[in-house]
């Protein structure tokens, strides 16, 4: 059985890996993600008991329990290249042992839910809504650098988003994965929004927003939002739905994001006390995960 190396999968002195600090038996089977790390205190709060409690960085983990579920609740930070982090360490600690550092003869699937914060992009998804991401759109090229990514992408509305958007942001080929099916009947329900999200490698530029640098295509959020492909819209921008998705897709994982719209990027109004929104959401995801 091959023998992963130090340099490939970094493990700290206290048998944790190396950017979360979770050691393998603090990890639950069920994972909640978020961005900020103090959202994980905030989403910690419900737990009917805490297990353990770790931070390194932007990454803060909390596992406890939730009316008889035990539950991790894992702050991602910002962004595509973190998630890739987040998901690697995240499969090592459920499927590479820590001592041999060899792949774990059975398999342990784990069921990742990301709550997040997101700019509406049509009129049916307004402050307030809730949206979960069906569909991501990758801005962010990381799933490129996995073999057979192919497996797991929808070419056909990859195609058909080149061609409606009339692409032409060079070196960038925007990708798409689904959320597991399963998964998402089991959170959405009939309350939530079932959406086609853009996971942009960036705030301001990636996401349409011109500050001082002008844009390279400044038509691109008005093709965005008239893109319609078997009666499906583009219904939001975040940053990291696409690489969750697809990574642990990839893996084989349950994994989807859902959003609390805090944005509305067509009438551009901002709800910068967005956090009065997320317990609602919060408190849903708690109890169907």
């Amino acid at each position: 059985m091959k023998r992963i190396a130090e340099s490939e999968l970094i493990i700290n002195d206290d048998g944790s890996a190396f950017h979360l600090h979770v050691k393998p038996e603090q990890l639950a089977d069920r994972i909640i993600l978020c961005g900020d790390p103090a959202r994980v205190s905030m989403i910690a709060g419900y737990f009917d008991a805490k297990e353990c409690e770790v931070s390194s960085r932007e990454f803060h983990t909390i596992t406890g329990m939730y009316r008889g579920k035990r539950l991790s609740v894992v702050s991602h930070g910002i962004g595509c290249d973190n998630m890739d982090i987040v998901i690697n360490e995240l499969d090592a600690l459920a499927n590479i042992d820590f001592t041999t550092r060899t792949v774990r003869p059975e398999f342990r699937q784990l069921t990742i839910v990301r709550i997040g914060t997101s700019g509406g992009l049509q009129p049916f998804t307004p402050v307030g809504t809730y949206v979960a991401a069906e569909k991501s759109i990758g801005f962010d090229g990381v799933l490129y650098f996995y073999k057979d990514n192919n497996k797991v992408r929808d070419i056909d509305t990859e195609e058909e988003l080149m061609r409606q958007l009339n692409w032409n942001i060079t070196g960038i080929r925007p990708y798409v994965v689904s959320a597991d099916r399963t998964l998402i009947e089991q959170i959405a329900q009939d309350d939530i929004i079932r959406g086609m999200t853009i996971a942009a490698n960036g705030f301001y530029g990636p996401q349409g927003r011109e500050l001082r640098l002008p844009l390279a295509d400044m038509e691109l959020n008005k093709k965005i939002e008239s893109f319609n492909f078997k009666n499906r819209r583009i219904t939001n921008f975040e940053m990291e739905s696409s690489a969750l998705a697809g990574l642990a897709a990839m893996m084989g994982h349950r994994a989807m994001t859902v959003c609390c719209i805090i944005a509305g990027r067509v009438d551009k109004n901002m709800n910068t006390d967005y956090k009065n929104s997320l317990p609602v959401l919060i408190e849903k995801v708690l109890d169907r995960i």
